[in-house]
């Protein structure tokens, strides 16, 4: 049976990969993972990172594991009309945008969740996409 929880070891893991991702993009970011209790486990701002995505890094990866879904998904469901319309103003301030990932360990259960703000969404989703899969 596998961990139940992300260990710092795998949260630094995923932060290392990335970093390499957003520096192949020539983007800077700010990565946030968070474990299963939506505990902030590990964080790095990239140098010259902008400084209003470090809480909206942190706010992906909480918004991830709070929901299980990426926050892009959150995002379609919380559209007018939609299930969870103005749910980004419950929970302190969610992010519905993509950046935000849960994290699987080997049995499927959600261990963590990463989030990452810094450029565009798809970039933010695609560095984010680089840590989860640096753990499987």
């Amino acid at each position: 049976m596998s961990a139940t929880n992300i260990t710092l070891e795998q949260a630094e893991t995923a932060v290392k990969a990335a970093k390499v991702k957003a520096v192949e993009l020539g983007t800077l970011m700010n990565i946030a993972v968070v474990d299963a209790g939506a505990n902030l486990t590990a964080f790095a701002r990239m140098d010259g990172a902008w400084l209003g995505s470090v809480d909206i890094a942190q706010k992906k990866a909480r918004t991830a594991r709070y929901f299980d879904m990426p926050t892009g998904e959150v995002g379609k469901l919380s559209q007018p009309g939609g299930s969870l319309f103005n749910i980004e103003h419950s929970n302190g301030g969610l992010i519905t945008f993509p950046g935000g990932i849960p994290i699987e360990n080997a049995d499927g259960q959600i261990i963590g969740a990463i989030g990452v703000s810094g450029s565009t969404v798809e970039n933010d989703n695609e560095v984010a996409q680089a840590g989860v899969d640096s753990l499987s």
